[in-house]
């Protein structure tokens, strides 16, 4: 999966639909939740995550919720990836139920 350089953090709470706070480093920081979902249940305060950074100076701000690990493995959070992610495992055939689809 191709995805940018994510760094290791722990989620601390989520509000407003699209922010999140997250400790990285020992500093809290605000980050983009691309995903409008409520995440109820792929969440819970503490919870190990992923975060990104962007250098766009077109963005409110700079770190983006990735993933998260409830102990069973990590999920991805950030729907705006969801295209790409699908897209690359077709292309790679890594999805045997699309495999058989030309390019």
């Amino acid at each position: 999966m191709k995805l940018p350089p994510l760094k290791p953090a722990r989620i601390l709470r989520r509000y407003k639909r699209f922010l999140a706070d997250v400790e990285y480093e020992g500093e809290v920081l605000t980050v983009h939740c691309a995903n409008t979902g409520a995440m109820t249940s792929c969440w819970k305060p503490g919870a190990e995550v992923e975060i990104s950074f962007s250098d766009n100076p077109k963005r409110k701000l700079p770190w983006s919720l990735e993933r998260v690990d409830m102990g069973a493995g990590w999920i991805g959070v950030n729907t705006s990836r969801v295209n790409t992610i699908v897209a690359e495992g077709i292309e790679c055939q890594c999805i045997r139920e699309l495999s058989y689809l030309p390019f």
